[in-house]
């Protein structure tokens, strides 16, 4: 009997840079699928007709990324509680009821891969997060669910910035169970005191946004100061694979994290919620790295 083809993809906008068709597309046929996986490139203004359009054509799963990870959310028929918690989704499947179910994959991908890059212990860390997106939110609450002691929130839009840190104090209320009161400060700092000071004096520096990104490889969120082997510099963005940030942060003994890994592990456990499948990692970073060195 032929196997059941089914259409799998991404939202976004735009969506040309995109790295998740190119990975999942090799995870599928690695495993034999016949499964294939589209960039759908969805303006803000069509979302509620893409996310429709989804029950309507039977694709039985998306992606979502820049500018529609919270704005899809209303579109959706359930929520994951992780998603739930984190107010943003990153990974959407059809049901076989039916029903459009969204998840969140972005927090657990990014640790797993922090984690396997670096070795770094998060427990009572104080980590310095640039940006106040979607990816931030995930990235936000699972920093506090591994137990560092203190979270400051920099972003150039300050309100921005309150809006994430009043999210996740009510995230930490919520599992105040399971953390002695206290025990984790969140905070934000404004945008010209964390340039001035260039992040100095924290274990952990993120950036979360998309400075730095492809072609503006000549820019960086921050100008690093007073760096030592006892920091890690994380960087979200993965093309090109070393920032600026990174180049700077490696320039001053710190160690780094890239993008990359992110990427794939958020990617791997996405895959998993579309086939129900471990999703085969090593092609899909091989076919990540493979693409980006063709297309320097």
């Amino acid at each position: 009997m032929a196997q059941e083809r089914k259409l799998f993809g991404i939202l976004a906008h735009p969506v040309g840079h995109s790295m998740s068709p190119i990975m999942h597309n090799e995870a599928f046929a690695k495993l034999g699928l016949a499964y294939y996986y589209h960039p759908f490139d969805v303006p803000p203004i069509h979302l509620a007709d893409a996310v429709q359009a989804l029950k309507a054509l039977g694709i039985a799963g998306v992606n979502v990324t820049i500018p529609h990870k919270e704005s899809i959310i209303p579109y959706l028929d359930h929520l994951d509680p992780e998603a739930e918690a984190i107010g943003a989704v990153n990974t959407v499947v059809l049901t076989q009821e039916g029903r459009l179910k969204g998840y969140n994959t972005d927090g657990a991908g990014y640790i797993q891969s922090l984690r396997k890059e670096t070795g770094i212990e998060l427990n009572h860390k104080k980590v310095l997060m640039l940006g106040a997106g979607g990816a931030a939110k995930a990235i936000g609450v699972y920093l506090l669910k591994e137990g560092i002691a203190e979270l400051v929130i920099a972003n150039r839009t300050k309100e921005k910035a309150v809006r994430l840190a009043q999210h996740l104090k009510r995230y930490q209320e919520r599992r105040a169970d399971k953390q002695a009161k206290g025990e984790q400060t969140i905070s934000v700092l404004d945008w010209p005191l964390v340039q001035q000071t260039g992040g100095e004096g924290f274990q952990l520096i993120i950036n979360t946004t998309s400075v730095g990104m492809w072609p503006h490889v000549d820019q960086s969120p921050l100008a690093l100061k007073g760096l030592g082997s006892d920091t890690v510099v994380s960087d979200i963005v993965y093309n090109p694979r070393e920032t600026l940030f990174l180049k700077q942060a490696k320039a001053q003994g710190a160690k780094i994290h890239y993008g990359l890994g992110m990427l794939i592990y958020q990617g791997a456990l996405a895959f998993k919620l579309f086939t129900g499948y471990e999703a085969p990692v090593n092609t899909m970073e091989a076919a990540v790295r493979r693409f980006l060195e063709e297309n320097r």
